[in-house]
C-alpha cells in the first residue's frame, strides 16, 4: 500500500472509521491478512463495547482500534509500525496521482509521470558515469569516482528492474 497507510486520513484508518460507524468489521478486514483477522476482530468487538461508556472512552477506544488496524496492516506488509501519523502529510506527487488514476479508472497520467521520473533518474546517473569515464589510469581517485558512478547507474538500473518485476 501507499506510504500513507499509517496516517489518520489514510485508507486503513478511513476503513476502520467506516467499520465503527457502520458496526461492520468487513470495511477494514481487507487491509489485514487472514492471520491477523482474529486480532483485529477482537479489537473491533472491544472497541464497540467501550464506545458505549462515554464520549471520552469512545475517542480513546477508536484511536486504539485505528492503531491496531494500522499496526496489523504494517506487520502484514513486513513493515515496522511506528505509530499513527497525523492527517494531511505530504507524501509527494505519486500517491495522489495513483489515487486519482484509480478514481477515474485511467492510469495514463500516472504512467507518463513515472516514466518521465525514471528517465530523468537514469539519465542523471548515466551522464554522471559517462562524464567520469575517461579518467587517467594513474589517477586512482578519478578511477574510484568513475567506478562509483558506474556502479550507481548499473545497480540503480538493476534494482529498478527487480522492483518492477517483483510479484
Amino acid at each position: 500500500m501507499a506510504p500513507h497507510c499509517n496516517t489518520m486520513d489514510g485508507p486503513v484508518v478511513t476503513a476502520a472509521e467506516m467499520a465503527l460507524e457502520m458496526e461492520n468489521i468487513n470495511y477494514v478486514l481487507p487491509f489485514v491478512s487472514k492471520e491477523s483477522e482474529d486480532e483485529l476482530k477482537y479489537a473491533f468487538d472491544k472497541t464497540l463495547l467501550v464506545r458505549e461508556l462515554s464520549e471520552d472512552a469512545a475517542e480513546i477506544a477508536d484511536y486504539w482500534f485505528f492503531e491496531t488496524a494500522v499496526r496489523l496492516h504494517r506487520k502484514d506488509e513486513g513493515k515496522t509500525y511506528t505509530g499513527l501519523k497525523p492527517a494531511g502529510l505530504d507524501w509527494g506527487p505519486v500517491v495522489g496521482k495513483a489515487e486519482k488514476a484509480l478514481e477515474i479508472e485511467d492510469p495514463s497520467k500516472l504512467i507518463k509521470f513515472l516514466l518521465e521520473t525514471v528517465e530523468e533518474a537514469l539519465n542523471k546517473r548515466f551522464t554522471n558515469a559517462i562524464q567520469k569515464k575517461d579518467y587517467d589510469l594513474n589517477d586512482v581517485d578519478a578511477a574510484r569516482e568513475y567506478t562509483n558512478a558506474m556502479l550507481e547507474f548499473v545497480l540503480f538500473s538493476n534494482d529498478l528492474y527487480k522492483w518492477i518485476k517483483k510479484d
